[in-house]
């Protein structure tokens, strides 16, 4: 059966911060000397750096280092203006951008901001059209679109990404429409928790089960038919532990979140034990799931370097 279970290793790291210009770009340079092959950036209107200049600034102090949003919510902004930009970053980076975008989520962005937080049917819509939007600004020459949400005229973007026909696109969700239009349109699909109730609660945890990511995994699967042979699995990993009493943080962690230890200790999202333990875990989850590309957090950069430095390539 086709799949990308032989793909070797990747990692990214997920920042928001330092919100200052020397430690930022310290940062970004720690990121890609510990052998991080990504940095990317949440996109919210919560205490973060904004992440197209921050990325641009990332990607400016590096030299391989790719940088990406995880991911950009596309009602922040008119495709034609995403395009715009990030095309540009792809070019003065010599090619180093990921397209990280997404339906949108968070409420509260919505609501601080006076933006319309239309029903989940209606962002996905919009996000399916500036998709193509997108795509056609990228691509070569003119091209013209006629959407509900969109309409583009004759329009060629300029500048052209270095990246051709466009920067890999990462798609991530947790809900079966925009996990399909992943699995059809996305280089790397990202598996996420359910967020349709606009917050990360008890129904988003519920969904985070070694189970639920596996029924996400096969839905990918069955939508993307043999074009899975050409789709990176990524996951961003929450809750990393590099310790050597894995079964205590285990119950640790799940006596704070009110849940079994068992799903604390299978779940996709959580990353726990030493560091052989970890690699093990990946490496399983790989053969089993698929995921090859791991993001993690900021404050996960050097206690997680040993993984990556044993697993990266391999």
């Amino acid at each position: 059966m086709p799949d990308p279970s032989h793909r070797p290793f990747r990692f990214g790291v997920q920042l928001s911060g330092p919100p200052d210009a020397k430690g930022w770009v310290e940062q970004a340079r720690k990121i890609e000397d510990l052998g991080y092959a990504t940095l990317t950036m949440p996109d919210h209107f919560t205490d973060q750096l904004a992440p197209m200049p921050a990325l641009a600034a990332a990607a400016a102090a590096t030299t391989s280092l790719r940088v990406g949003a995880l991911v950009l919510d596309n009602d922040y902004k008119h495709p034609v203006v995403l395009a715009k930009e990030l095309a540009t970053m792809d070019v003065l980076s010599d090619g180093r951008v990921d397209i990280g975008i997404g339906a949108g989520w968070m409420e509260t962005d919505y609501r601080a901001a006076g933006i319309p937080y239309d029903r989940p049917g209606v962002r996905i819509d919009r996000f399916e059209e500036a998709l193509a939007v997108i795509k056609g600004a990228m691509g070569d020459g003119s091209f013209s679109f006629q959407g509900t949400h969109y309409t583009i005229t004759d329009y060629d973007g300029q500048p052209k990404p270095a990246q051709r026909p466009h920067p890999p696109i990462l798609i991530g969700g947790g809900g079966r429409r925009v996990l399909s239009i992943a699995a059809r349109q996305a280089d790397v699909v990202g598996i996420n928790g359910q967020m349709t109730a606009g917050v990360i609660g008890p129904e988003a945890i519920a969904t985070m089960t070694y189970d639920a990511v596996a029924e996400r995994v096969a839905l990918v699967r069955d939508a993307a038919g043999a074009r899975i042979e050409d789709i990176e699995l990524n996951i961003r990993a929450f809750l990393v532990r590099v310790t050597d009493d894995r079964a205590g943080t285990v119950s640790g962690i799940a006596s704070f979140v009110q849940v079994e230890d068992e799903m604390i200790a299978a779940s996709p999202f959580a990353l726990i034990g030493s560091v052989d333990e970890i690699a093990e875990t990946l490496v399983r989850r790989r053969e089993e799931l698929g995921f090859s590309y791991v993001i993690v957090g900021g404050e996960d950069v050097e206690p997680f370097a040993p993984v990556v430095a044993r697993l990266a390539g391999t």
